[in-house]
């Protein structure tokens, strides 16, 4: 039987196809319309001098599997994340616990700990080169030691991922705050009242109870971590020792597609960026099952 819709839930029904029609369409013009041709562009070669597109079919991505650079740079980025995520989602969850409880105060720390995300990256970067600087930067200068924290090899990547850390864990604890302000404080009154202690609290009542957000901004903190790229473009140049152990994924895209004018080769770098997020969230959402709990 054909259901019959009144005008009311006819002209509702309009308006919410209005409202959400402007997001669609960014949504298919931004996002989904280059992703579909950045993979058919993985077929193709540029043709000499940079001009047309030469069909290949899938000799890009069989070169892939003989390429060290594209695993070498796959391995920069993925030890980027290790260090980077965990790190920034476990500070951007003490900090929101410590700036959940009433202390003098707490929106003005609320807000130092923010002021990075609303901060350009050019100008992070130009902080902290200099604070990383081993002649003359101030690190060196307050510990009295001689690092080259972004030109060695062995520590560049980490060095940048303690940058990436300090961007990002404001963003992580306004989350987490966010999160935690659904807690009912009736929860701790009656844990306090049969003796929980404080680290009891926290790890039977609040992770539990805002796991969710503890979810969502691990997924997210991944896919932002496999395509740090700002960060690394304005601190490491090509004449760096570290170069080769800094240069990521979206790095080497960069550099096949608009400076070498590989756009195919670059482009397979991309669909296998992507390949590897998807799975480390298909892994992710499969392991959500266990930990998070949802109301």
């Amino acid at each position: 039987m054909k259901r019959k819709f009144s005008h009311r839930q006819k002209s509702e029904n309009l308006w919410g196809w209005l409202f959400i029609l402007p997001t669609m369409l960014g949504l298919i013009i931004l996002n989904i319309y280059p992703m579909i041709q950045t993979v058919i562009q993985s077929f193709y070669k540029t043709g000499d001098f940079g001009k047309g597109n030469v069909f290949v079919g899938l000799k890009n991505y069989q070169k892939v599997f003989g390429d060290g650079e594209i695993w070498q740079a796959l391995w920069n980025t993925i030890k980027y994340a290790i260090v980077e995520v965990p790190i920034s989602v476990v500070l951007g969850l003490f900090l929101a616990v410590l700036l959940n409880k009433k202390m003098k105060g707490r929106s003005v720390f609320r807000t130092i700990f923010f002021l990075p995300m609303v901060v350009a990256p050019a100008a992070i970067a130009m902080v902290w080169k200099w604070l990383y600087n081993s002649n003359f930067g101030l690190i060196n200068n307050i510990f009295h030691i001689k690092v080259n924290w972004i030109s060695s090899p062995n520590i560049a990547i980490f060095s940048i991922a303690v940058i990436g850390i300090w961007s990002v864990i404001g963003y992580n604890m306004v989350l987490f705050l966010a999160g935690l302000q659904s807690v009912p404080r009736d929860f701790y009154e009656a844990a306090a009242l049969d003796g929980a202690t404080g680290w009891q609290q926290l790890t039977k009542i609040t992770i539990p109870l805002i796991s969710p957000t503890i979810f969502f901004v691990v997924v997210t903190r991944v896919i932002g971590a496999m395509q740090v790229f700002d960060l690394i473009y304005m601190l490491i140049d090509l004449n760096n020792p570290a170069w080769k152990k800094t240069e990521t994924l979206v790095s080497l895209f960069y550099k096949y597609s608009f400076e070498q004018s590989k756009k195919g080769y670059g482009a397979v770098v991309v669909v296998l960026l992507l390949a590897v997020i998807m799975v480390l969230t298909v892994i992710q959402l499969n392991g959500q099952k266990k930990w998070v709990h949802y109301e």
